[in-house]
């Protein structure tokens, strides 16, 4: 399949919404719906998170497969698949179609043509209207997963994935995935790697990939260890590996998580590939990120969010901020001249008035919403973590044209001309 081109040089916006975060949860109506409205609302992106098959606590940032759909996310999961649609799809995606039928069992690659239906013609509609799709990708998998059973040379059997301690997090974290043996990741020309870019680029016109640090150096601990202050650092493929993916793919349409403690050698890395960088607001009114997330300090090659999936809400950090945090936040509102407006939408404008490139707001901001909606805890399971959605009639038509009003005054309008569409999700 041929890759589309996405807008990545041109000036925009849109929203973070994961498909689960729908009424419904799924596909089907209501994500046509939302394309609809964000059209409304003057908006160019629609940003997801990973698209595979989450865990037993729902999230899709461990999951028993690196490249297939999953079932859940299914309007029609009785729908009728031929005998040759799967084979058609088996010899399409044949490096891995077998591995994950193995794993998931009979019915498996039929379910992957119906996820290749639903989701195909949902992102042929969103492209009709000028809609581009942002994709998540994962740097690790499961333990239990399509992937190490069937290439477990491919990881390292005494380490797993963790994060060294930071400011924000003095004792670490341990997460517990298997990390790669970049190793014998090289001696296979890193096919493993290019055949995953590959599948998520065929889903979306851009991927954020998550923990870019990760292919600098990556924190990993011992297996079996129960702190994760037992890890060490451990040097990653670089750029070799982007190399050998680009000599294959062409150029990468990526978003690069570069979050965290982040090096010379990691931004290095980001624009020896022209890779967007991310940059968070709500980061920026704390003392120690401004020197790299407050809106004076962007960088044009960037994205900009509010918040990510991991983050507070703004309206839930407006509610306990600390005095000095908040200071800085009416600091750099008063700098970027908004005024007169609710604080939870003046953050939101101030995201948008940016000089990162794209611009992208969780839904939960664009409403306003609180604690209450946030998606992930990170480092705890349960805690209503991957369970919010929106209400059926949440997106009003008046919230569309506000949105369209702050896209509008920030220069990031969507400058394909579309019929104005009655919002109806």
């Amino acid at each position: 399949m041929r890759r589309r081109e996405a807008p990545l040089s041109r000036r925009g916006s849109g929203v973070l919404l994961h498909v689960t975060s729908l009424p419904g949860g799924r596909l089907g109506q209501e994500a046509y719906e939302f394309v609809d409205w964000l059209v409304e609302a003057g908006q160019s992106w629609w940003q997801v998170l990973p698209l595979n098959p989450p865990d037993a606590f729902g999230s899709p940032y461990t999951s028993s497969s690196a490249f297939a759909g999953w079932r859940g996310l299914l309007a029609e999961p009785d729908a009728t698949v031929s005998a040759a649609e799967v084979r058609r799809f088996t010899a399409r995606h044949a490096y891995w179609a077998a591995d994950w039928e193995g794993y998931a069992g009979d019915g498996a690659l039929a379910d992957q043509v119906r996820f290749e239906r639903e989701w195909g013609a949902l992102r042929a509609y969103a492209a009709e209207q000028g809609i581009h799709l942002i994709g998540d990708l994962p740097i690790y998998v499961a333990e239990d997963s399509a992937e190490t059973a069937a290439h477990p040379n491919l990881f390292a059997r005494d380490l797993v994935a963790g994060a060294a301690p930071d400011i924000s997090h003095p004792e670490g974290q341990l997460w517990g995935q298997p990390v790669y043996d970049w190793r014998a990741m090289r001696r296979e020309g890193y096919r493993w790697w290019i055949e995953r870019f590959r599948r998520t680029l065929e889903l979306v016109d851009v991927a954020r990939i998550d923990h870019f640090r990760g292919f600098v150096a990556y924190w990993a601990v011992p297996l079996g260890a129960t702190s994760p202050l037992e890890g060490r650092w451990h040097r990653g493929p670089g750029a070799a590996l982007f190399e050998a993916v680009e000599r294959e793919l062409g150029h990468l349409p990526l978003i690069a998580e570069d979050l965290g403690l982040i090096t010379p050698a990691v931004d290095r890395l980001r624009k020896q590939f022209g890779l967007l960088g991310m940059r968070i607001v709500g980061r920026g009114f704390v003392k120690r990120h401004r020197h790299r997330h407050a809106v004076a300090a962007h960088v044009e090659d960037a994205v900009v969010y509010t918040g990510t999936h991991d983050h507070p809400t703004m309206a839930g950090w407006l509610a306990s901020a600390s005095e000095d945090d908040r200071a800085l936040a009416e600091r750099d509102l008063a700098a970027a001249g908004i005024e007169g407006d609710d604080p939870e939408w003046a953050l939101v404008r101030l995201a948008l008035s940016s000089r990162a490139r794209i611009a992208i707001l969780p839904m939960q901001d664009v409403l306003g919403l609180g604690e209450e909606a946030r998606m992930n805890h990170p480092g705890t399971v349960g805690n209503g973590n991957w369970q919010w959605r929106l209400e059926p009639g949440q997106l009003s038509a008046e919230l569309a044209r506000r949105l369209r009003e702050a896209t509008a005054e920030s220069r990031r309008l969507a400058s394909v001309a579309r019929p104005a569409l009655a919002a109806s999700a």
